[in-house]
């Protein structure tokens, strides 16, 4: 097993390192308050991956069961109680714990336990997920048909 391919070529390296404060404001919020903050997106790490923090609020929210066929994802819980389904069961995750789910494994997420909580979303490769996560916001406006487009385009195959 080896290192992929280099990316860089350079002999000095480059200033590009990025810092963001944890007190930054989310990109998005939810009407039911919940939010996220796109650490790293499929533009800002060329495709390599995409990091996340979800917060949550006390509301029951999270996705039904799916799976994806291009991606793989991570979770990894900051705070809080998040039930996290690994295709077979429900597993009460709470701060530290980690879940990974490969490309076509079957998972969701849900936070039901009454207080707010925060995880950590990682993608491989980094699909550009921010699209989905805006446009659950029209979800409501839209017809079964530019629903299941909707979900194709953003590699949702729910069960």
């Amino acid at each position: 097993m080896s290192y992929p391919p280099p990316l860089y070529d350079g002999d000095t390296g480059t200033l590009t390192a990025t810092y963001r404060r944890p007190d930054a404001k989310p990109e998005l919020t939810y009407p039911n308050g919940n939010t996220v903050h796109y650490l790293a997106t499929h533009e800002s790490t060329g495709g390599l991956f995409g990091l996340y923090r979800w917060e949550m609020g006390p509301e029951p929210s999270g996705p039904e069961p799916h799976f994806h066929r291009s991606i793989a994802e991570s979770f990894y819980i900051l705070t809080g109680t998040v039930r996290i389904y690994d295709g077979t069961r429900w597993i009460e995750t709470t701060p530290g714990d980690w879940v990974h789910v490969p490309i076509g494994g079957v998972h969701a997420f849900r936070n039901e336990s009454g207080e707010p909580a925060s995880m950590l979303l990682h993608f491989a490769p980094g699909a550009p997920r921010e699209g989905y996560f805006e446009g659950l916001l029209a979800l409501g406006s839209m017809s079964e048909e530019e629903k299941a487009e909707f979900y194709l385009e953003h590699d949702n195959h729910w069960l």
